[in-house]
């Protein structure tokens, strides 16, 4: 998965977010948002997905994943399926972004704030503020719009996850490029979006993220006196551990079933199927297998790649 950070004033002032959007100074901090992202984040994401798939006598936790991984496949194996989320992100934040920016404004406008002068308008006083529900709710529009993006992107990631061979010739696919191509031959475009339902109800959670991050930014604006930067750090890193909390088993089903064989050894035709699977395999504790690597990792990926970004919109000239 890979989670999205954006400043305070995204959350109080949408017309200056979107304005930020078609700035070429974004654009670019965007992509360091996402390299920064993707290089602290991905090996936790890496023994993660490799948890969630793997049978539980492969590995004893996350540290044994780690150290065998790394002895069987050396560092290169912790960032196996960098590839896609990598090149996606540009394309993710932009679409995370600009509808997220979009929904907002239209939740506020529509429906907390019906009747009164829209946004653009607003000259003479400042706009109401939209209410935490209403972040809530543009969240999960956010989640479902960007799903789309994501969809073919996690899924690719996730197949490439799971080859544990150090010898590529050994792989099923050699890489991103052969994957898609090979998928698509064999399945065609519903191959390449295998897990799009699932991916879109494990982003439905995204109203926990978007509404714990403007609970956070709020208190923290009124109870202290720390800077934006500041806020936006701590806000950033806690909202994700808030949302990956109670959004994580969904995506142990949904990793289940993005791994899951295409041809006729399919085993998971309905989500419902794989969430049985797990619960069957391992209890209640199966939801969260791999929990750890996740949560540890949800705090300073999105926290560090937000000092990237700020760091990169200041380094360039306006």
């Amino acid at each position: 998965m890979m989670e999205q950070t954006f400043p305070k004033q995204l959350a109080e002032k949408p017309e200056e977010a979107q304005k930020k959007v078609k700035n070429y100074r974004g654009f670019v901090a965007g992509i360091a948002s996402g390299i920064t992202k993707l290089s602290v984040g991905h090996p936790f994401d890496t023994i993660k997905v490799r948890l969630q798939t793997s049978d539980k006598t492969r590995f004893k936790g996350p540290l044994d994943c780690l150290l065998q991984t790394l002895r069987n496949e050396g560092v290169k194996g912790i960032y196996k399926g960098a590839t896609p989320p990598l090149a996606g992100w540009m394309v993710m934040d932009s679409v995370m972004l600009g509808s997220l920016t979009y929904y907002r404004r239209l939740v506020n406008e529509n429906i907390f704030n019906a009747g009164r002068p829209p946004l653009h308008d607003a000259v003479a006083h400042e706009p109401p503020k939209l209410p935490t529900s209403g972040h809530m709710i543009a969240g999960i529009m956010a989640g479902w719009t960007v799903s789309f993006v994501a969809g073919p992107v996690e899924h690719i990631k996730a197949r490439l996850q799971v080859q544990y061979s150090a010898d590529k010739s050994k792989r099923l696919y050699t890489g991103p490029i052969d994957c898609v191509q090979k998928i698509y031959k064999g399945h065609g475009i519903r191959g390449i979006y295998h897990g799009l339902f699932s991916t879109l109800l494990f982003r439905t959670f995204f109203w926990a993220w978007w509404g714990s991050y403007d609970i956070f930014s709020r208190h923290l604006s009124k109870h202290t006196s720390l800077s934006d930067p500041t806020i936006n750090f701590w806000a950033g890193g806690l909202s994700a551990q808030v949302f990956w909390t109670v959004a994580y088993p969904s995506d142990v089903v949904k990793q289940r079933i993005m791994t899951d064989p295409l041809g006729p050894e399919r085993r998971f035709p309905r989500w419902k199927d794989a969430a049985k699977a797990v619960y069957r395999e391992a209890g209640w504790r199966g939801y969260f297998r791999g929990f750890t690597p996740c949560f540890l990792r949800a705090f300073p990926a999105n926290a560090c790649a937000l000092v990237a970004f700020e760091a990169a919109m200041r380094a360039m000239p306006e």
